[in-house]
């Protein structure tokens, strides 16, 4: 199967203009633009949130070794009250 050419895309573009009229069109194109705009913003931020999401999986993987020269730490015991 081959691409639209230029023939094709003509003849969509008569059919659309006979469906719609002239006065439409520019509100269509408009209503268009401002889809595929909202889908790619969309599609960006979803792309951001896997990206942050991949991230963090990194980051917790690797193991948190503790410097040579620091002091181990100590668990402190919690005090009981006493009743």
């Amino acid at each position: 199967m081959q691409g639209i050419g230029g023939p094709e895309l003509l003849i969509i573009l008569v059919i659309i203009l006979l469906l719609f009229g002239a006065k439409k069109l520019p509100e269509l194109a408009k209503g268009l633009g401002k889809s595929m705009k909202e889908f790619k913003k969309a599609t960006q931020e979803v792309q951001d949130d896997f990206q942050e999401a991949m991230d963090a999986v990194d980051t917790d993987k690797k193991p948190a070794t503790p410097a040579k020269d620091a002091p181990a730490e100590k668990s402190v015991p919690k005090k009981v009250p006493e009743s």
